[in-house]
């Protein structure tokens, strides 16, 4: 089994951890479990027992739900360096949502008797715990205002903007490169919009020159994006 898991750094990487001393962390680690998927694996089921969360190492998964029509509906990519599963254990609920290895993954698992135990006896483990779930729920409602408020052109824009958050922080430069594991059709699903429409959406962005394309490379202009992104009442 790797030692990155004992590393307090490793684990104070995930956002649900990032206030834990080097104490509680270590405590983390030893909690975890070392776990590997294959390709194509279920990892778990809409409306199976929330009985552990993953800190993923390696891989790459997603998580998605079957409508009743038969249509698979993307909610996000888990990569590696992403924790998950974490919302079951917390609210005792089952599963949300499917989640699929995409590729090899590897992971280490953290059981919900052993995490729940822990954060009862660690009082500022929980304290941050709920600060993480505070802001889980303000990323949810910005995702939802996207979708519900804006049109694909400026759903597009606040994407590309959101990822390289995910990337460089709140305070981005004036431009910045991305390079986007995700295919037309994944971030398709993720806004609620069919290929062609999101493709004629990048195509109009590279037209306003907000991003360039070059092998792979996406170049953003922040400000520019910003622009459509947030377009002024008429």
């Amino acid at each position: 089994m790797s030692e990155i898991n004992k590393s307090p750094a490793f684990w104070r990487s995930f956002p649900i951890f990032e206030e834990f001393d080097k104490e509680t962390l270590t405590a983390i680690a030893a909690l975890a479990t070392y776990r590997k998927w294959t390709a194509g694996t279920v990892i778990f089921q809409r409306g199976d027992e929330g009985n552990y969360m993953i800190a993923v190492l390696s891989g790459r998964l997603k998580l998605s739900l079957i409508t009743p029509q038969g249509r698979e509906l993307l909610l996000r990519h888990i990569e590696a360096g992403a924790l998950f599963g974490e919302m079951a254990i917390l609210d005792d609920q089952p599963r949300s949502a499917d989640a699929t290895a995409i590729t090899a993954t590897e992971g280490y698992v953290i059981g919900k008797k052993a995490f729940l135990d822990f954060i009862t006896h660690t009082p500022n483990a929980a304290e941050s715990i709920i600060r993480y779930l505070c802001s889980q729920l303000r990323d949810t409602t910005d995702r939802l205002e996207t979708i519900a408020l804006y049109d694909l052109h400026a759903r597009v824009a606040r994407f590309f903007l959101a990822t390289l958050k995910q990337i460089h922080g709140s305070d981005l430069p004036e431009s910045a490169n991305l390079r986007l594991t995700l295919s037309q059709s994944d971030i398709a699903g993720i806004l609620g919009a069919s290929r062609p429409k999101v493709n004629r959406a990048i195509l109009a962005l590279e037209e306003s020159a907000a991003i360039k394309r070059v092998d792979g490379v996406i170049t953003c202009h922040i400000g520019r994006l910003r622009k459509i992104a947030e377009p002024e009442e008429e």
